[in-house]
This record gives structure tokens, sequence and C-alpha cells, in this order.
């Protein structure tokens, strides 16, 4: 039962971990987490997420993922029962010109976290992973059980470290985890520098947009929403150490997410195409069958349903 369950999330004023907070307070969990409000983004977006959830009773500590001392002292004085690691580095572009980002969050701040794990081994620990994990993989849909070993990105790779890294603790500690191979999350609250939201932002203004790979690079679009309701069935779960797709299990052209944005807005996009960016893949696809039969995942949002969504907070948010 939710209203049992006593969480800490990391990242909790990101895009996903407000989203998770939000819902699993109102049904009665005892929700606590943490944040370092960096300037990837807009640190002002992440600030109103956190206001939401302090006035839903949500306490939230200002702190880095590798303050290990703060984290530990926090797991053990709420007496955590359920650990959700969020906090990332994310974006694949991003770590062409700042990959020491990406080891601090994803590589150093992700061990700092496993040793807070190990202090308390019968902690069940939820953590993310990325699509960006399958790289090179030209077979689709992705199965948890293809091979990981050729990463597009260092961004990629970075997430592929923090599995086996979880995997080694698992192994040694005998710690409960599941890891999450989240596919191209949006909807309201979103993050400002995935495609979905600067389109709209762009397309409303009359600016162009660029599009790479002609608009043919296929993405795996799944609704927040649906997200969050596979994170809660994962903690509701028992295992030793497994690894989850959570997708749409229906891969749309870029050129549809413009189509769908240009009929919310009545305005036509202003299109530059360019060839594919250093780190990107052409398409990303999730079998979802071991999720759907482990806890029940079972995405139902359309991509026109969620950018509806997401278009109507957009144009009423003071922030977007």
């Amino acid at each position: 039962m939710i209203d049992k369950k006593r969480i800490f999330i990391t990242g909790i004023a990101g895009f996903i971990g407000f989203h998770l907070a939000k819902q699993i307070k109102s049904k009665g969990a005892h929700v606590i987490g943490c944040d370092n409000f960096n300037p990837y983004y807009s640190p002002e977006l992440k600030r109103e997420r956190a206001k939401i959830l302090q006035e839903a009773g949500i306490t939230i500590i200002e702190t880095d993922i590798c303050e290990r001392a703060l984290l530990q002292k926090s797991v053990q004085e709420q007496e955590i029962t359920h650990f959700v690691h969020l906090a990332a580095q994310a974006g694949v572009r991003y770590s062409l010109k700042h990959p020491e980002s990406y080891i601090h969050s994803n590589i150093d701040g992700f061990f700092e976290v496993l040793e807070v794990c190990r202090s308390r081994p019968n902690m069940q620990f939820i953590f993310a992973s990325s699509s960006s994990v399958y790289g090179l993989n030209e077979k689709v849909p992705f199965s948890e059980n293809d091979p990981t070993d050729h990463p597009a990105s260092l961004y990629g790779a970075t997430k592929k470290s923090g599995e086996a890294l979880a995997f080694s603790y698992h192994h040694l500690f005998g710690i409960p985890m599941r890891g999450l191979r989240f596919f191209t999350v949006y909807g309201p609250w979103g993050r400002p520098d995935m495609a979905y939201y600067s389109f709209t932002k762009a397309i409303i203004k009359g600016s162009p947009i660029q599009v790479f790979h002609e608009g043919k690079m296929r993405r795996d679009f799944t609704y927040i929403d649906d997200i969050v309701q596979g994170i809660e069935g994962a903690l509701d779960i028992k295992a030793g150490f497994e690894i989850f797709n959570l997708g749409n299990n229906h891969p749309e052209e870029l050129l549809e997410l413009i189509a769908i944005i240009e009929k919310l807005s009545c305005k036509k996009a202003m299109i530059e195409f360019l060839p594919m960016q250093p780190g990107d893949v052409p398409v990303t696809y999730a079998d979802i069958e071991k999720s759907q039969k482990a806890f029940g995942f079972a995405p139902k949002t359309t991509l026109s349903e969620g950018m509806e969504h997401f278009y109507r907070w957009f144009i009423e948010s003071k922030i977007s």
C-alpha cells in the first residue's frame, strides 16, 4: 500500500520527480526529497515546482547528491523504505560541450547514492536509466535483453555505467533494485531543452526551428502521467535486480510532432533541416512486455492528447 511507504526522491524538483512526488503524496505516502536546482535549464521552473510540492507538505532538501552524509542522515532519520533516484545530468547534445557535468552527477553522484543505500540495505532502490543506453542498436523495439555495449553519446554511456554500478552493489550487498529506462518523457512542467517544448515556444513566437536528420527521427514519446504510473508500479513489486523499459511502445516522427504543434497553435513552423547530430540515434522504441507483465504498465496517452495537455499548460504558464 502506497500510504505505508516512506519515500525519498532525488531530483524531486525535476520534471519527473515533481510529478511523481505530487502523485504519491496525494495517495498518502510520506515523501521527502532533494534537489540542487542547478542551472542546466531555468532554476525558476524548478523553484515553481518545488513551491507546489512544499505547499503540499513535502520537505525538500537543497543539496547535491554528492553530499552523502546529508542524504544518509535524512534516510536514517526519516526511516525511508523506498529510495527513488531520479537526479541526473540529462541531455545528449549538452554532453558534447560539458562532459564533466555528466561524470559529476551520473557517475560520482550515483556512487554516493549507492553508498547511502549500502548503509540501509533493506531499503528498496528504484533508479532512473534511459533509452539512450541502447545506443547504436539497430533492432527495434528495444528489449531489456538487448546488448547495450555501444552508446552513441556520453550521456548514454554514463547511464549504462550507472546500471553496471547498481548491479555490482546489488550483487555485493543484496540491495533490492529496479532500474527504469525512460523513453522521451514529455508533458506539462517539462524540460525546456526538449524538442516538444522548444518547438512549441519557437512556433508560437514565429521563430525558426532546427530539425535534424530531415525530421525522419522517430521517438517513443511517453506522457508524464504514464511514466508516473510505471514508477508507482515499480515501487510495489519485489525484485532482486531488474531493469524495465517505460515507453509508449509507439514511436512517432518529429514531423508528426511538429504537425500537432502547428494544429494546436494555428501557426506554420519555419523549419531549418540539418544533418544528424553527433550522439543522436534515428529511432527509440520500447518493448514494454516485461513491465506490462511485472506491474501492469499500460501507457494510455497518445502524442496528440499529451501535447494538447502540454500546450494548454504552456499557454497558461507564466514561466514558459
